[in-house]
């Protein structure tokens, strides 16, 4: 049977462009969730074959590189760093990765043209977070390895397309293998990316109630109790939209969201601190619980080589089933 599943799984990597770009054993990047992917998880989904990514979200130069100090001390397996772009230390963040050569940076919340000069130049795989096809076009035509196709059923800021409509667009418009993410939290959502045209897939959720993730326990148990309607999108009035678990912290901002007269400034103000307090405190009324449209299909806790596999060893049986493979 252990033969039997490395057999199938082999089939849906065979020639993987993905793979083979960042020398991972499975096509599957950790998303760079802030304040929740830290060294441990990112180790964890790198020593299970997979690329595990640091967030570097609003850190400074200094903690950035004892993380990646902590993660190269628990893998020797590649790892990279997602870089917000909207952060106040961004500059000096782009420069701790090109100096420590990280192998792989995804940028979110932006556009990275104006590191992506420096990053290659210290051989670091640049690959954007990317809303539209437009961006994607554009961060190809300046170097990037690859992008990540992420359409609007994720968690955290969100953009507005689904991962449905993007992906194969997205993959007409560039020659460089394009990962998707966004709903996709089982095998048939691997799948589908594939059949869409993307060579990979990059998943968040899922990976919130892995064992090796260090965030507060109520966190890991609002996921695992969330159904399919349980997410609610915030602050798309003022161009920033979150996705996040509905609690009275995400009730309260939709409420504030089109008070007549709130500013984006004070809009903004009234979430200051509240992803901190879900993951690190684990305040279910003021926290704010980042999660995408998949948390109904998350039920256990896993390790993340044990999510892993089952993503791919699932993912290998409904492409069975297709006969894609015998074309």
């Amino acid at each position: 049977r252990h033969y039997e599943i490395h057999r199938r799984e082999a089939r849906v990597m065979a020639s993987n462009r993905l793979c083979e770009l960042v020398g991972i054993e499975y096509p599957i990047f950790q998303g760079g969730m802030a304040w929740v992917a830290n060294a441990s998880l990112a180790s964890a989904v790198s020593n299970a074959g997979g690329l595990g990514i640091i967030a570097a979200m609003n850190s400074n130069a200094d903690q950035l590189r004892a993380e990646i100090s902590k993660c190269r001390a628990l893998t020797e397996k590649p790892f990279g760093v997602n870089v917000m772009l909207m952060s106040p230390f961004a500059d000096e963040v782009a420069a701790v990765i090109a100096e420590e050569r990280i192998p792989v940076v995804t940028t979110g919340a932006g556009n990275p043209s104006k590191y992506m000069e420096g990053w290659l130049a210290a051989d670091v795989k640049v690959i954007p977070v990317v809303p539209s096809v437009a961006l994607a076009k554009m961060v190809a035509r300046r170097g990037a390895s690859a992008v990540i196709a992420e359409g609007g059923e994720s968690g955290g800021h969100v953009g507005d397309l689904t991962t449905m409509a993007l992906v194969p667009q997205v993959c007409d418009a560039v020659e460089i293998p394009v990962i998707a993410a966004g709903g996709i939290g089982d095998g048939r959502g691997v799948a589908a990316a594939f059949m869409l045209g993307a060579c990979g897939v990059q998943l968040g959720t899922r990976f919130l109630v892995a064992k090796e993730c260090t965030i507060h326990q109520n966190y890991k148990n609002k996921v695992l109790a969330a159904r399919d309607i349980d997410t609610i999108t915030t602050g798309k009035r003022f161009g920033h939209p979150v996705r996040c678990l509905k609690n009275d912290f995400s009730r309260m901002l939709a409420e504030n969201e089109y008070k007549p007269g709130i500013t984006a400034e004070e809009f903004e103000k009234l979430g200051v601190g509240a992803l901190r307090k879900a993951v690190l405190d684990g305040d279910t009324a003021g926290g704010s619980f980042m999660c995408g449209q998949i948390a109904g299909m998350v039920d256990r806790e896993q390790t993340c080589a044990e999510i892993i596999r089952e993503l791919f060893t699932q993912a290998e049986d409904v492409l069975e089933r297709t006969k894609i493979w015998e074309k």
